[in-house]
């Protein structure tokens, strides 16, 4: 394992116009001759956007792959960027929100969405107000990626925070404006957590609601991160500050708003989701579904 690791962080030193070779040649692989899980990208495209015509689907499908191909190699300059240079591939915009949640003594939750490329954001450490960055990740089977990407999200001042830690977590630290903790929000629950659900992309859709405890016993700021594919190798991303209708969040309020936010930005860029994932295979396990329209 330490001669892969070597072997990676030597290739993820070479320059991007270098690494977006090897994205060229994946695309190809993967578009033209493996297919991967073309399929399920298929179906999750049709099925969230059935106003489109069978051309339409089949253009977004092949920005796709070249978007996937593009993160995949992306991910792996991850373990060599420098700040400097990743604070010139990330803009950050509306940067205001947190230093209102600063000045209002709130700790913020960041919502954010599979949408490429939601890895490059470790750099944001450094520019917030909040002493203390979470990115929050999921435990993933496999020690080595398990500490290569910890690694990872522990860049630039960042203190990453597994899942199933870090609901406790929050409840227990002061909310006192000086922590900040980051989810990818449209995680699927797994099949035996599968409680609540809500339409979203036209489809019942399974949602993951540990923020949305928070919301509703906590005073947080609560901060949906919309990312934007700029060109190739550089992204935004924009920040929006979540309110609740009324003083405080009722049950599931921010988990809708989140949903609806997340929506707005896939009918801009549909191509620049996570759409290989299977978010839809557990929608029939839902036991509380959500008719309410986002």
């Amino acid at each position: 394992m330490n001669f892969l690791i070597k072997i990676l962080y030597l290739i993820s030193k070479l320059p991007l116009k270098v690494l977006y070779i090897f994205s060229d040649v994946m695309f190809f692989l993967n578009y033209y001759l493996v297919g991967y899980r073309k399929k399920v990208i298929t179906q999750n495209l049709q099925n969230s956007f059935p106003e489109k015509s069978e051309e339409e689907i089949r253009i977004i499908r092949k920005k796709f792959y070249l978007n996937f191909s593009d993160y995949l190699v992306e991910t792996i300059k991850s373990f060599s960027i420098s700040e400097t240079e990743s604070r010139v591939r990330m803009q950050h915009i509306n940067q205001e929100a947190f230093h209102e949640a600063k000045a209002e003594g709130k700790n913020v939750i960041m919502l954010a969405g599979h949408v490429f490329n939601w890895e490059w954001m470790n750099a944001f450490a450094r520019i917030i107000p909040q002493k203390h960055c979470h990115p929050v990740y999921r435990k993933v089977n496999s020690d080595f990626w398990e500490n290569q990407m910890k690694k990872v999200r522990n860049k630039f001042g960042n203190e990453a925070l597994e899942a199933n830690e870090v609901i406790m977590n929050i409840f227990r630290s002061k909310n006192d404006g000086e922590s900040a903790y980051m989810f990818v929000a449209d995680q699927t629950p797994h099949v035996a957590h599968v409680n609540y659900g809500l339409e979203f992309l036209h489809q019942r859709t399974p949602a993951f609601i540990g923020y949305d405890k928070l919301a509703t016993r906590m005073d947080l700021a609560f901060i949906y991160c919309e990312m934007k594919k700029v060109k190739r190798g550089y992204y935004q991303v924009n920040y929006h500050r979540i309110y609740p209708d009324g003083e405080k969040f009722t049950e599931h309020e921010v988990v809708r708003k989140f949903h609806k936010l997340l929506e707005n930005t896939l009918h801009k860029h549909p191509d620049n989701y996570l759409w290989s994932h299977r978010k839809w295979k557990y929608q029939d396990s839902i036991k509380s579904f959500d008719a309410e329209k986002i």
